[in-house]
């Protein structure tokens, strides 16, 4: 994969992991994440874990808005009556990238077959500002974050600034 055309010092990623259980040392999704953003030379701004309650999740996004231009919240997404990140993230989406959610649920379709349905991936924008939402496994990290995020977002930034 190449991505050469998207190593800008222009783009600073938060990564905010939702969970209640994982700590620095046990957060695999995060080290993925980080890991990808720093191999395509992007700047990591902040790292942090939040647990899985609106308030926290709005706190850390507020807080990131202020030196991030793109956010990725990973895990709390799922269908459990504690996965609440898309309901804490969703009333500030200014602008929805419904692509983003439909291409990675697609994408995972190809991998894991139907259990593909229970992803509620969200792409959107705020302030002009790209903000991620995935699923909390490695495997959805890495394949939101490589596949998808890496390749579009000095475009998604682009548009999202005019």
């Amino acid at each position: 994969m190449n991505l050469d055309h998207i190593q800008s010092p222009d783009i600073c990623v938060a990564v905010i992991t939702v969970s209640t259980t994982r700590t620095t040392e046990t957060d695999v999704s995060g080290n993925v994440i980080c890991s990808l953003l720093s191999e395509a030379g992007l700047r990591i701004s902040q790292r942090i874990i939040v647990s899985d309650r609106i308030d926290r999740i709005q706190d850390a996004l507020q807080n990131a808005l202020l030196d991030s231009n793109c956010i990725i919240f990973c895990g709390g997404t799922g269908l459990t009556r504690d996965d609440c990140t898309i309901e804490a993230v969703s009333p500030f989406i200014e602008k929805r990238i419904d692509g983003f959610g439909e291409i990675f649920r697609w994408r995972s379709y190809q991998e894991i077959g139907t259990p593909a349905i229970l992803s509620r991936a969200l792409g959107g924008i705020i302030d002009k500002k790209a903000v991620f939402c995935i699923p909390g496994s490695p495997d959805a990290a890495r394949l939101a974050v490589r596949s998808i995020i890496l390749p579009e977002i000095a475009h998604i930034l682009t548009h999202a600034g005019r």
